[in-house]
């Protein structure tokens, strides 16, 4: 009776130990069946089968697939510590592009000669250097001159007698008139003129204001120096345009003509392109060369802009509107390329694309996204980095997980 018992016992017992045994096999099946390989040093090696790192030899370590959650959450302050910005997709202009290279000059339209008006004698300069940037209005230079002075005595007078006979002769409100407007010819300002006429202060020196805002580029005078009438004293450019001036062969001069708009990218700011107008294209070639000369106007707005600073014309044939995002949108590794969508506030997901045309700061969207969605155009790569080293995913690898399910 008790071997009877003792072998029940063995039997119960083997009989537990197998089906332990195949539940273990079931679950090791279905756990193997999401499993990637990837190295803790280079989560950007992702393998499906085990192995080792092909960059350091480390040996691979598992890590679960299947299912996996591919979005990262982030706080409103880590979007701004990572600068991730966000813009909707949307249809855009995309071509081939020609480069060439040229430097911004000085708008000639802008460019103002400050001359004497009266001969006189200079007495103080207030700018005394060239490259200095002037305001319009601001004090330049302070001169003596007799003729100014006559001027001054001669307004005094038709104003006392406009004052005093002005009721009963009109004449003499034109001959008021006529005295404040030679001195205004003449140089002096609406307020220095109002100022002599309320406190009758005669001065044969006399300060003249800057005319336009610049740089300032040739002082032509000296203190003590007397100068004649229409002498020239100062030049001043003026920066709220400038000019950028290309040299183009005759294959690059087929692809522009005059009043087209052009990119400019100034050197230092490659991620601020502007718009410009091809004001001029030299109809003959540069003597002994086959060199055309391009000039294309552009704003300056806040004058951040100053001539001789380096700038690439970017010259566009066979446009055609596509969907396009920006070259940094796009994430690209070996199983393909993706960009990141915003999927809710401070959600984002990768979203497999397919990509076409592309420039050198655009690339066309041919399949994966639609007009409106939201993608991230800056910081892409750190949600790739964030999604790689904390969860352990490959968002192409992962693609293909969820496609062979499906």
């Amino acid at each position: 009776m008790t071997k009877i018992k003792y072998m029940m016992k063995a039997g119960l017992g083997a009989l537990l130990i197998l089906i332990m045994a195949a539940c273990a096999r079931q679950q090791q099946e279905t756990g193997d069946a999401g499993l990637s390989h990837t190295c803790p040093m280079h989560p950007q090696i992702v393998q499906e089968s085990f192995g080792t790192c092909p960059i350091c030899g480390m040996d691979l370590v598992p890590v679960n697939q299947a299912g996996a959650e591919q979005e990262i959450m982030l706080s409103n302050r880590q979007i701004a510590l990572a600068n991730i910005r966000v813009e909707p997709l949307s249809p855009g202009n995309l071509g081939n592009n020609t480069f060439v290279t040229g430097k911004l000059a000085a708008d000639q339209e802008l460019i103002d000669v400050v001359s004497s008006r009266v001969p006189g004698r200079i007495e103080k300069l207030y700018i005394k250097e060239t490259g200095r940037q002037i305001s319009k209005g601001q004090p330049l230079y302070e001169m003596y001159s007799e003729e100014l002075l006559t001027l001054q005595n001669e307004y005094l007078l038709t104003l006392e007698q406009y004052r005093q006979l002005g009721d009963t002769d009109k004449r003499y409100a034109s001959f008021m008139e006529a005295a404040r407007k030679k001195l205004l010819l003449y140089g002096m300002t609406a307020d220095q003129v109002k100022r002599l006429g309320e406190t009758k202060a005669r001065s044969a020196l006399v300060t003249f204001g800057s005319p336009v805002s610049g740089i300032v580029t040739e002082i032509a005078a000296a203190e003590g120096q007397y100068v004649a009438e229409g002498s020239i004293l100062y030049r001043i450019e003026g920066l709220d345009r400038l000019w950028v001036e290309a040299e183009l062969y005759p294959r690059e001069a087929a692809l522009v003509k005059e009043g087209d708009q052009v990119r400019v990218i100034v050197a230092g700011y490659e991620h601020e392109p502007l718009s410009g107008k091809v004001v001029f294209l030299n109809p003959e070639y540069r003597t002994g060369t086959q060199i055309l000369t391009l000039r294309a106007q552009i704003a300056n707005p806040g004058k951040r802009f100053l001539p001789g600073m380096q700038a690439s014309v970017v010259l566009s044939n066979n446009t055609r509107t596509v969907l396009a995002l920006p070259v940094d949108a796009v994430v690209r590794g070996e199983h393909g390329a993706h960009v990141w969508v915003k999927a809710g506030e401070g959600t984002f997901t990768p979203r497999m694309v397919k990509t076409g045309m592309e420039t050198f700061d655009r690339v066309e969207i041919l399949e994966g996204l639609q007009e409106g969605d939201s993608v991230v155009t800056s910081g892409a790569y750190l949600l790739y980095g964030e999604l790689v080293l904390k969860k352990g995913i490959e968002p192409a690898t992962a693609h293909r997980y969820e496609s062979d399910e499906l």
